[in-house]
C-alpha cells in the first residue's frame, strides 16, 4: 500500500560505479518486485466483469480507464476512490463498499513479477548476498504478493509497515531490517522506485539507494545508483 503524497519534481547526479561491500540488498515491494501497474489493471477489469450487470450501462473502457486514473499509481485511497467513482457514474451508493471489498480480496492473488525478479534474487542469493523486502502495506496483502510470485524462499528478512508500526521513509524501518540482518547500513543497498519512501528513505537511513526508474514518479533529488531493471543489480553488488 502507498501513501496518498507524491513526491516533488527534481532530478540529481547518478552514482555509476559499482557499490562497494554490499553483502545485503533490500528491496520495495510495489512497483519494484510485484508489477503493480499490471495486477491493478486486471484486478479493475475483472471488477467491470463481475459486477458489469450492475454498472448502469457505463462502458468497459470507462469504468477501467476512471479506475485508474483515481488510482493514481497506488496514492489514492481506496476508502475514498470508489465512493467517487460510484457517485461519478451515478451507481447506487452501496456499491462503492462491495466494489472495494472485491479489490482487496482480488488484489493478491494476482501477482505478476516485474521481469527479472526471481533471476536477479536468486543469482544474488547464489553470491552470497543477503536479502529481503521492506515495504508500506497491510500484511496479509504484502505477504500474499510474496507467497504467490514465490518469493519468499529467498528473503532473510520482510518488513510490512502494519506490522512494524513504522512506515516508509521513515529509517528506523531500514534501519530495522539491516539490524536484523547483523550489518551495517553502508553494508547494504535499497532498490526501490519511489524518489521519496525508497530513495530519500533508505539515504537518509545509510543506505546505498537504488532507484528503478519509472515513468510515473519523477528522479530523486539527491545522488543515487539508477537502474532501467532489476538485472543491472548484478554488475552493481
Amino acid at each position: 500500500m502507498r501513501d496518498d503524497a507524491g513526491p516533488s519534481p527534481g532530478s540529481s547526479p547518478l552514482i555509476s560505479t559499482p557499490l562497494r561491500d554490499i553483502q545485503a540488498v533490500l528491496f520495495d515491494l510495489d512497483g519494484t518486485l510485484f508489477d503493480r501497474e499490471t495486477a491493478v489493471r486486471e484486478v479493475v477489469a475483472s471488477q467491470y466483469a463481475a459486477f458489469s450487470s450492475e454498472l448502469a450501462g457505463a462502458t468497459r473502457e470507462r469504468f477501467v480507464g476512471r479506475m485508474l486514473e483515481l488510482d493514481a499509481h497506488g496514492y489514492g485511497d481506496k476508502s475514498e476512490l470508489y465512493p467517487r467513482l460510484v457517485q461519478e457514474l451515478g451507481l447506487p451508493e452501496p456499491l462503492a463498499a462491495r466494489l472495494h471489498a472485491h479489490f482487496w480480496d482480488t488484489y493478491a492473488t494476482v501477482a505478476p513479477a516485474l521481469p527479472g525478479a526471481r533471476a536477479t534474487l536468486a543469482a544474488l542469493r547464489a553470491r552470497g548476498h543477503r536479502l529481503g523486502v521492506v515495504t508500506n502495506g497491510r500484511v496479509r496483502v504484502q505477504e500474499a504478493k510474496l507467497r504467490a510470485l514465490d518469493l519468499l524462499p529467498y528473503l532473510d528478512v520482510v518488513l510490512i509497515s502494519e506490522r512494524e508500526q513504522l512506515r516508509k521513509p521513515d529509517p528506523a524501518i531500514f534501519h530495522r531490517a539491516v539490524e536484523r540482518l547483523g550489518l551495517r547500513a553502508g553494508q547494504a543497498c535499497y532498490v526501490g522506485d519511489h524518489p521519496v519512501k525508497d530513495v530519500l528513505g533508505a539515504r537518509d537511513a545509510g543506505l546505498h539507494a537504488v532507484w528503478l526508474r519509472t515513468p510515473h514518479f519523477p528522479a530523486p533529488e539527491l545522488a543515487h545508483t539508477a537502474i532501467d531493471g532489476l538485472s543491472e543489480l548484478l554488475a552493481l553488488v
